[in-house]
């Protein structure tokens, strides 16, 4: 194979990166409009307000790019071959000796770039932004913006039960950290009876496990109850901030960094951390997915495409990308129900798509 890559792969892929950008931004663009109408239903709740509507549309932007971009890559690259084909340009460029491998590997190529960027915007800017706009949302509708994430919050330790009224994120000499305001912590015996009953002014998430303000906690003994009262206490203990906002937010919306903490926390404390697990191996087979479903789709733009319209190229993609994700999606159920592994839900149907793709491929090039 000749090195990769040429002026030529440059062309195709630089056509491909044009037309899904531009699908990209149209698909995008509809989405922000319909999720701002719908967040008209919450303007006059609080304090929440227009200004706040498009600020949080604002910042679900990162979320809502990575979420669209499989179907935008899939239709943007149908597009732009099926042009490339109406036009002849394909055929010229086959006839220079380009194969039909040597495209699929430019698409594939330019795609490449664009994929990554998606990753590291869902590991990174995508989260952190949602976070921020949901935090605005309800703070805004609450009339406190402190409390916002963490408010009316219940996690298990072990055989300790927590729950907070309300906290948030501080900074202290230089210093991150998770505080949470009027705590409760529920021992339990391992019979199921109550041990004791503490509760903290303030709790404050430090590197080991908790540092408990103002504690008034009772023990509750076989025929008495005993008080005690501290200023501090410690409470070692594997609960940590990315554990919290699990409870709090919807999973799609978590990084695969807190996804991972959030199955290690719901497994440690026997949860069922199965929607947690399907999101985070859909973290994984995100970037797979996209470079199969467009590889997959490839052999369309020779000889099916070439006759067709910008309607019929547009119809055919959507048609390609609903298909695969309503497979995927079935696969992924059933993985849910039958508690099989989600590895094998997200590449199953790739490997369909791809094989069936292989077979267009060749009977196309025979």
């Amino acid at each position: 194979m000749k090195p990769f890559p040429k002026i030529h792969d440059i062309y195709v892929g630089r056509i491909v990166l044009g037309t899904v950008a531009l699908t990209w931004a149209v698909l995008a663009g509809l989405d922000v409009m319909l999720g701002l109408v719908s967040e008209f239903g919450d303007i006059g709740k609080g304090k929440y307000g227009i200004s706040e509507a498009f600020v949080y549309m604002a910042l679900s932007i990162p979320r809502r790019l990575y979420y669209l971009f499989p179907y935008a890559a899939v239709i943007g690259s149908l597009m732009a071959l099926g042009q490339l084909a109406a036009t002849s340009e394909l055929t010229a460029l086959r006839a220079l000796g380009l194969s039909r491998r040597r495209l699929g590997l430019a698409v594939a190529g330019a795609l490449t770039l664009m994929t990554a960027l998606m990753v590291v915007n869902g590991e990174s800017v995508a989260p952190w932004t949602q976070q921020r706009a949901d935090a605005l949302k309800s703070g805004a509708k609450s009339g406190n913006t402190v409390v916002a994430q963490y408010t009316g919050l219940w996690a298990r330790e072990g055989e300790t039960i927590l729950s907070a009224s309300g906290g948030q994120e501080r900074e202290r000499d230089g210093e991150r950290f998770l505080e949470l305001n009027g705590v409760n912590l529920f021992e339990f015996a391992p019979d199921g009876r109550l041990k004791s009953l503490a509760h903290a002014r303030v709790a404050e998430h430090r590197p080991g496990g908790w540092l408990l303000r103002d504690v008034t906690r009772n023990h509750f003994e076989e025929r008495s109850v005993r008080q005690e009262k501290v200023a501090e206490e410690r409470w070692k203990s594997q609960l940590d901030a990315a554990a919290l906002a699990s409870g709090t937010e919807r999973p799609r919306y978590l990084s695969a960094a807190d996804l991972r903490s959030a199955i290690e926390y719901r497994k440690r404390n026997d949860l069922d951390a199965a929607e947690f697990e399907e999101h985070y191996w859909g973290r994984w087979f995100y970037p797979i997915n996209v470079l199969a479903l467009c590889l997959a789709a490839v052999p369309f733009a020779f000889g099916t495409l070439r006759s067709g319209g910008m309607g019929k190229r547009l119809f055919i993609g959507i048609v390609f990308a609903l298909g695969f994700w309503l497979l995927q999606t079935q696969f992924v159920k059933l993985a849910t129900v039958y508690k099989f592994d989600y590895r094998i839900a997200y590449l199953l149907p790739t490997m369909i798509m791809l094989g069936v793709s292989s077979f267009l491929f060749r009977r196309r090039s025979g």
